[in-house]
Order: structure tokens, then sequence, then C-alpha cells
């Protein structure tokens, strides 16, 4: 993993992972796009399953459950935007 641009109003991030590894069950607080570099993966969705591969965006949608897993060799790219859900003059 490595974070390319981390600010208060979001995050883009590069992921790697070889067959079989993936991300735990986890929720966000925002809106995740998903972009796949190379490979592919089984993105599940508050239980519903989709397999994206090279060239393919998701959306993961704020507050669903997701857990994202490779089928083989896997590189994506997070694009996480806080704006308009928190207040960041704090």
């Amino acid at each position: 993993m490595k974070a390319i641009l981390k600010k208060k109003t979001g995050t883009v991030t590069v992921l790697s992972f070889d067959k079989g590894e993936a991300l735990p069950s986890r929720i966000l607080p925002f809106d995740n796009l998903i972009q796949v570099i190379a490979g592919a993966a089984d993105i599940i969705i508050n239980e519903k399953l989709t397999t994206i591969e090279t060239g393919q965006t998701i959306i993961i949608p704020a507050h669903a459950r997701n857990i994202v897993k490779a089928n083989k060799r896997f590189k994506m790219l997070s694009t996480i935007i806080k704006s308009g859900y928190e207040d960041i003059s704090v």
C-alpha cells in the first residue's frame, strides 16, 4: 500500500495484492472509487459479489460493508473524497 495523496479532504492510494490476499471486511464513512490497474478481484459490497478486472471501476458507497479479495495478482487505485460528508474546518 502506498499513499500518493493524503489530505484532510481525501486520499489517493495504490494497493497491490497477491492471489488470494484480501482487505478485511470494513465500513468506511465515505464513498470509495476503486480503479483496477492490473489483475482481477472480487469486490463484495453488502454481501453482493462483483468481479472487476483491469480497466474497470466500481464505487463502494459510504457506510457499505465491503471486502476486496484478489483472484490473481491485483493492483488498484483507491480514491476517497471526504468533502461534503464532514466539516473539515475543524
